[in-house]
């Protein structure tokens, strides 16, 4: 008889989201696994997920800090001075980031007396902030192994996350899903061997379209916040430089953000008004209605003021996945599933006339189109199915509770 599957305390930031489904895809593969996660959400959120509770932290509750800490205090008193001397000795990138550790410290003291009557096997927090902090934290208290997710935003937004080495070192490993994070992490400090690189993925692979006979006018999406990171001036002025060149096009960009009224007023001044459609925040299955409809998605993404960039878009082989060819800049991880000419086609950001060649190329070459479809979706297949990664993200949990349990 099989041995039952490890009961995992997942932590995150705000669970669900709709603009992170990528993680709602891991739960979803890992219960396919057989594994018993448990659900937190330390911001908002829902109640349930797919059938399963979600605890959502009640911020009423950190009134209750003000006997709490002392407690803690008492009982692990070296935590709470390191933790304090922490507060003293370094500054945080950002008011949000500060908060977003202290949100996470929050939890872990007022959830500590629950962890502690019924204990998982393991604590998995799904992103290096809030959820890291709170992992670490428990782990301080109470000694619960933890391992920790780290995306683009925990690692380059402002420099990075305030804590999160000193998070990360201890934890049993650390997962991201890109190269380009591996490299960060290593950069960081972490041992090479504790960091695991395991893609996301799709937990249902999408049947791959037929390509459009007539490309005309070629059918252009972008998916995705509408934010600095995602360079939409730059696709734009792409668009401009389509209609200067008498190229028929109908371009939709698919969600929201504050750079929208800018970005509105910025197609009105370029003359584009009219072929370029915002469409704002669609729910995932309309997402995937407009990609029956495009032929190419545009992805311009660069580094903000910030730090902040991409890892790997998730929206990009998702695309490759149905038959939808990705051109996209060179930032960040986009090139780890986009290879020049083989499996879509990478343009640096500025050179319009380039991604205009590329864009016209792909209008009138069934031949070319046909091969990087064909390339593109074996990518996916090889890489990115979200059950064939959470059996060897499980394989990293089982090592972790094997070694707590010998």
């Amino acid at each position: 008889m099989p041995a039952p599957k490890p009961v995992i305390a997942y932590l995150f930031t705000t669970f669900p989201k709709r603009t992170e489904t990528f993680l709602q895809r891991e739960i979803i593969a890992m219960r396919a696994q057989g594994v018993q996660v448990r659900l937190y959400s330390l911001w908002g959120g829902l109640d349930s997920f797919r059938g399963l509770p979600v605890a959502r932290f009640n911020k009423w509750r950190l009134l209750t800090l003000f006997w709490m800490i002392p407690y803690e205090g008492w009982r692990r008193p070296e935590v709470l001075r390191q933790v304090v001397h922490g507060l003293f000795t370094r500054r945080p990138p950002s008011w949000i980031n500060f908060w977003e550790n202290m949100l996470g410290a929050g939890f872990a003291c007022l959830f500590a007396g629950d962890f502690r009557r019924n204990p998982p096997a393991l604590v998995h927090a799904a992103w290096g902030g809030a959820p890291a902090t709170a992992a670490w934290l428990l782990w301080r208290l109470d000694g619960h192994r933890f391992s920790a997710a780290a995306h683009a935003y925990d690692l380059f937004e402002h420099g990075g996350d305030w804590w999160l080495r000193d998070k990360l070192e201890h934890a049993a490993f650390v997962h991201t899903s890109t190269e380009m994070g591996r490299t960060a992490l290593i950069k960081l400090g972490i041992p090479a061997e504790r960091v695991v690189r395991i893609r996301r993925g799709l937990d249902q692979m999408p049947t791959v379209k037929r390509l459009r006979a007539s490309r005309e006018p070629l059918h252009l999406i972008c998916v995705a916040r509408l934010v600095e990171k995602k360079g939409l001036d730059h696709q734009l002025r792409i668009y401009a430089a389509l209609r200067a060149a008498g190229m028929p096009f109908h371009a939709r960009i698919v969600g929201d953000g504050p750079l929208r009224p800018a970005l509105e007023k910025l197609a009105g001044g370029l003359g584009i008004a009219a072929e370029v459609t915002f469409c704002g925040h669609l729910a995932q299955h309309h997402v995937w209605e407009q990609f029956e409809w495009a032929d190419v998605l545009l992805h311009t993404g660069v580094i903000a003021a910030s730090g902040d960039r991409d890892g790997l878009p998730n929206v990009i082989p998702e695309a490759m996945s149905c038959g939808v060819v990705v051109v996209t800049s060179p930032t960040a991880g986009t090139t780890e599933a986009i290879t020049d000419g083989v499996s879509g086609f990478v343009v640096p950001v500025e050179a319009t006339a380039q991604w205009v060649a590329v864009l016209l190329r792909l209008s009138n070459d069934d031949a070319v189109a046909e091969q990087v479809r064909n390339q593109a979706r074996r990518w996916v297949e090889e890489n990115f199915d979200a059950h064939c990664n959470a059996a060897r993200l499980l394989e990293a949990f089982e090592k972790v509770v094997a070694e707590k349990s010998a």
